[in-house]
């Protein structure tokens, strides 16, 4: 299977996701943001960071980036499209996912591991997860509290377009368990064709159980098979 990882100024987890792409096998390229051709893809991943040191707010100007258009024809034709953190951020400024990644309630930089509940393993992207996993997964940001419209919001639940939401080790989803203050505690969501998965935490930050944990295998593992 073949993966594009398109890079930015300020990307500083692309290293990351090649990294966890290799190890599953993926054949792996790196695409610089001003390329205006993509090679041919399975998979296009917008990795997470500080694009254009997030100046005027985040993902606002990668999102105008020359290879934007191709990612836009390329998801519009079908690709996988997987963008995380700064990646789910730069989707919402493309119009390829809807809503708004807005700054944290605490208004502060959260890094840490938390737990998310799998929702939908009906994808492309977490068949190889069982519903209502617990993952314990590692978030890094500053605006993660997703918000959209009401009626947007009725759409994610009436289409099970919401992939994962924010829990605590048990599986219980509360305020008390939503770092940053996101909708309905969502930590990442679908498109109507689910052929793009938005999320803020960073699953190729766990895909090594001697590190961190493996807990994001079976994302990359799903999408390989």
């Amino acid at each position: 299977m073949k993966s594009s990882v398109i890079v930015f100024p300020g990307s500083n987890c692309d290293r990351d996701i090649a990294v966890a792409l290799e190890k599953m096998q993926f054949k792996n390229q790196m695409i610089w943001h001003k390329e205006t051709t993509l090679p041919k893809s399975d998979l296009i991943v917008i990795p997470g960071g500080f694009s254009y040191g997030d100046y005027l707010r985040s993902g606002a100007i990668a999102g105008k980036s020359s290879i934007i258009n191709e990612v836009i024809k390329a998801a519009n034709s079908g690709c996988l499209i997987l963008g995380i953190c700064n990646g789910f951020q730069i989707l919402t400024e493309t119009g390829l996912l809807k809503g708004t990644l807005l700054r944290n309630k605490n208004l502060k930089f959260i890094n840490k591991d938390v737990y998310i509940k799998v929702m939908n393993t009906a994808s492309r992207f977490t068949s190889k997860y069982q519903n209502n996993q617990i993952l314990k997964i590692n978030i890094a940001h500053n605006e993660g509290n997703y918000f959209t419209d009401k009626k947007h919001r009725e759409e994610l639940q009436k289409e099970n377009l919401i992939a994962f939401k924010y829990c605590d080790e048990s599986g219980n989803i509360s305020q008390n368990s939503n770092p940053n203050g996101a909708l309905d505690n969502i930590a990442g969501i679908f498109n109507l064709k689910k052929n793009i998965l938005g999320m803020m935490p960073h699953p190729e930050r766990m895909v090594d159980k001697f590190i961190s944990n493996d807990d994001g295998v079976n994302l990359f593992s799903s999408l390989i098979n």
